[in-house]
């Protein structure tokens, strides 16, 4: 079977979830099965798996409702999209995509690197849940991330095609925290800083903690930065990384106090896997989605 996954969502920087998750999924598959991936610029190859590849139109082009003339030229038994978005106007092949989460239906702030009309389509779209059917029913199989995600789908009725949940995958452990060593007085944030992942109550608590420092690593905009700046407060020890790399992020996992996150709504959770897999203590909100993937092991 010919598979090829479209990884026209990577970034060129560094990876978001959607990127990190089309990329693992494109290395799981490809030590299995015959695969290829989309891309629509070259500098994606830096954080993509070494597989043959194609370079086709944007998934932000206004051809994209017409991208399968340019799929079925690869004659492919099926094609996996990691978004619900890919145009399917004529094609030939097999098709999933995927839905990894429906936050966007309560908190509707769509992500900023997005360009202005694409973010007023955003907000839009998710007036309603139609659209969202339209979607996913478009493909012959719809893929979702977790058990969560999954009952939300049932509830809402959003597509009448099989679903199938593909997990998203840690990074590897090369080797667990040492239980002997006290830990740093830190704690952790690995995320985004939309509204929705309530970074602000993370900040307000450190005003309780004068003794730990809370390092929030990933990239973030100087606007939104300044932002949050101005609400840590007084005696707050707060260090704003802007983005680690993976090697950093795993050693700071293994000697921090704990991970937390206190997020409103999520797909997965995928830095509380990580942190569990190096037996990293983790401090969780109280969300269906956390209490799937932390179980007993979170706080």
């Amino acid at each position: 079977m010919k598979i090829v996954i479209d990884a026209r969502f990577t970034r060129t920087d560094h990876h978001d979830g959607i990127s990190r998750y089309g990329a693992s999924l494109i290395a799981a598959a490809a030590k299995i099965a015959d695969v290829s991936m989309l891309i629509s610029h070259p500098r994606q190859l830096a954080l993509l798996p070494d597989v043959p590849y194609t370079l086709i139109s944007s998934p932000l082009s206004p051809a994209e409702p017409f991208v399968a003339r340019q799929v079925n030229q690869l004659n492919a038994d099926v094609v996996v999209c990691p978004m619900q978005t890919m145009g399917t106007w004529g094609r030939k092949y097999g098709l999933v995509l995927t839905l990894h989460d429906l936050i966007y239906y309560e908190h509707a702030a769509p992500p900023g690197f997005l360009p202005a009309p694409i973010r007023i389509l955003w907000r839009l779209y998710h007036k309603a849940y139609w659209p969202q059917r339209v979607l996913l029913n478009r493909a012959d199989v719809v893929a979702t991330i977790s058990r969560t995600t999954e009952a939300l789908m049932a509830k809402y009725r959003l597509t009448s095609r099989p679903v199938r949940i593909i997990s998203n995958a840690p990074q590897p452990a090369q080797q667990s925290r040492d239980p002997e060593t006290a830990p740093d007085k830190t704690l952790l944030y690995m995320g985004s800083f939309m509204p929705y992942k309530n970074v602000e109550t993370m900040l307000a608590g450190m005003a309780e903690l004068p003794d730990y420092t809370l390092y929030l690593l990933s990239r973030i905009t100087p606007h939104r930065r300044a932002e949050l700046e101005g609400q840590i407060p007084s005696g707050a020890n707060v260090v704003f990384h802007n983005g680690v790399t993976d090697d950093e992020y795993m050693e700071l996992l293994k000697r921090t106090t704990a991970l937390v996150s206190l997020s409103k709504a999520e797909g997965y959770g995928l830095p509380l896997v990580e942190a569990m897999a190096l037996g990293t203590p983790v401090i969780a909100s109280d969300i269906p989605i956390f209490r799937e993937v932390g179980a007993n092991a979170a706080s």
